[in-house]
């Protein structure tokens, strides 16, 4: 142990002399031969065992005060030593954790490795030579390891060791070395029946960390192929979804159709209000709260989209369904800090119905700190809506903002107000000074688009618009936006409908774009195919805006009291819309 020094050596010495002190009240002390002939072996002096024992308790604990005192590297060296001599595993752990402790990990790997030989079939002893092969990122030699890993692992519980794999890999810096290495220690498990479907699992969330989306398709198909009721494929096809992959899809879809697990049919249910099929979304969360009522976030959702459709009473049932459940549970601080977006949607509906009062008592009731932004810009709505803008502005400008984000989120939310109050110019304006802030963020700079739209300020909003698509092409909000001017305002049509088109290839299940494009038709005269594609948005989202173009494509090809039923539907779900108002207006329809 000359490599560490002659602190080890003193340390060693005077381990060994107090051990000779105590165990024999001498420091020379020695056990004598035992009597009658013996070989000259048997005539040597040896230390008694309890001399031994105790000079081990005593390099142990010289180590540990030398570990914790601030010389880890002697502490170390002497835990190690202590180990090999007593062949202790619980020794050689620590001597592990005391090098990992002080960031040393070629001697964390030292000791693992030591500990490892002494004890080859310790599993323990090889997860710690796995683990840390993996923090100093030398993946190539984690195959042995991992291999010996899984061999190990128990069976009822080898899904869960196999679907932790990419989790404990997350840190390599070679994520494709990383992934090729787990492929190969599991190819014995990717044809086991038993437990193929977690090992497929593995590797395509292997392949997916590696940025190989279509390797991470394959492996879920393969995984779904040998147990197509197994959640591991079902969520890594979801996980492929929100990364933008469509073909997996189906694979989630097969999966619902057996007995899915209701929190992964929420999480594709969220999936799809994200892509904005609301129909779908809905039908979703309805088989979710039937087959699990006892659900709490599913009424939540439940009522999030009935509010949406409109259906108020329908939204204040499932929030009551909500409250109910969330006041059973036993986690008090947990039931305040998710009621808060119940108090908010409650306020939201009675905001829609005029009532300002209770609005305000569901606001009031908002005592989170974390979520009292929202609870203060909800009540600066409401003092819009009552014709207090002054007020309402001076509302939101006293919140305190101890950040950039903060005063920038405070400002956003003025801008806000100002859109709903239609004071499109003073919005247009401060949405330039939140765009000077952060000029790259293309979302505040398409917002800054729209009202340089509603300002009258069409070549702002072109050239914003067309900076995004020139920055992000596959934006396909700029795209659709900006095709959908031209056929509001009846030019350059061909060229509208090109856009639009880019914008559906991007987005082909979105009803907005959809919209756009048979806005696009009705423009350029083509009513069949307007109405079709009209249809088809407002089967997918009845939207009011939606159900404005609609009607009035079928009010100019004769089908007034269809157009009229559509818009009186719409009316009922949302008499403010802008568009619809006017539309009625110009055609000098009464409803």
């Amino acid at each position: 142990m000359d490599y560490y020094g002659p602190m080890v050596h003193f340390f060693r010495l005077l381990a060994a002399t107090l051990a000779t002190v105590l165990a024999t009240g001498t420091p020379t002390a020695w056990a004598q031969p035992s009597s009658g002939t013996g070989s000259s072996q048997n005539n040597e002096l040896k230390p008694s065992a309890a001399l031994l024992d105790a000079t081990l308790f005593y390099e142990i604990l010289i180590g540990e005060i030398l570990a914790r005192g601030g010389d880890p590297g002697t502490g170390y060296a002497l835990m190690l030593e202590a180990a090999r001599r007593s062949n202790d595993e619980r020794l050689y752990q620590r001597a592990t954790d005391i090098a990992l402790q002080s960031r040393s990990g070629e001697s964390a790997l030292v000791a693992a490795q030591a500990w490892k030989g002494a004890w080859p079939t310790s599993r323990e002893a090889n997860r710690y030579v796995l683990q840390i092969l993996i923090a100093l990122n030398r993946i190539e030699e984690t195959a042995a390891p991992l291999k010996q890993e899984l061999e190990t692992a128990p069976a009822p519980g080898k899904a869960a060791s196999l679907l932790a794999l990419p989790q404990l890999y997350r840190r390599a810096s070679d994520k494709t070395l990383a992934a090729t290495v787990v492929e190969k220690a599991l190819v014995n498990d990717l044809a086991d029946p038993s437990a193929g479907a977690a090992a497929w699992t593995a590797v395509g969330r292997m392949r997916l960390m590696a940025d190989n989306k279509s390797g991470a398709l394959d492996a879920a198909r393969r995984g779904q192929s040998l147990d197509p009721l197994s959640d591991g494929p079902a969520v890594l096809a979801l996980e492929l979804m929100e990364g933008g992959t469509t073909d997996a899809e189906p694979l989630l879809r097969r999966y619902l159709e057996g007995k899915p697990t209701p929190e992964l049919r929420m999480a594709y249910a969220r999936l799809l209000l994200e892509l904005q099929r609301y129909t779908e979304a809905r039908q979703q969360v309805q088989i979710v709260t039937q087959d699990k009522p006892d659900l709490i976030q599913a009424w939540l959702v439940q009522a999030a989209l009935q509010f949406q459709d409109g259906s108020l009473d329908a939204a204040e049932a499932s929030l009551q369904r909500f409250t109910a459940l969330a006041e059973s549970t036993t986690d008090s601080e947990s039931n305040r800090v998710s009621m808060t977006p119940a108090y908010l949607l409650h306020a939201q509906i009675a905001e829609k119905r005029g009532d300002f009062a209770s609005a305000e008592n569901w606001l009031s009731r908002i005592e989170n700190e974390k979520d009292l932004f929202s609870a203060q810009t909800r009540r600066a709505s409401l003092l819009a809506r009552q014709g207090k803008l002054t007020q309402a502005r001076a509302l939101l400008r006293s919140m305190p903002a101890a950040t950039d984000e903060a005063r920038r989120m405070i400002m956003l939310a003025e801008v806000q107000l100002l859109r709903d109050a239609r004071a499109f110019d003073e919005a247009y304006t401060l949405q330039e000074k939140v765009v000077a802030q952060t000029p790259d963020d293309d979302d505040l700079v398409y917002e800054l688009a729209m009202l340089a739209d509603k300002t009258g300020r069409h070549e702002v909003m072109e050239r914003l618009l067309r900076q995004i698509m020139q920055r992000k092409p596959g934006y396909h909000h700029a795209y659709n936006a900006l095709g959908y001017s031209f056929a509001e305002r009846g030019i350059r049509l061909a060229e509208a409908r090109e856009l639009v088109l880019k914008a559906l290839s991007h987005a082909p299940d979105d009803p907005f774009i959809t919209d756009s494009l048979g806005w696009v038709e009705f423009r350029l005269g083509n009513l069949e195919q307007a109405r079709r594609l009209l249809e088809t948005a407002y089967k997918i989202r009845p939207d009011a805006e939606i159900a404005a173009h609609l009607g009035e494509v079928l009010w100019s090809m004769g089908e007034k009291d269809r157009a009229m039923a559509i818009w009186k539907e719409s009316a009922r779900l949302n008499a403010d819309n802008e568009t619809l108002r006017e539309t009625l207006k110009r055609l000098g329809v009464s409803l």
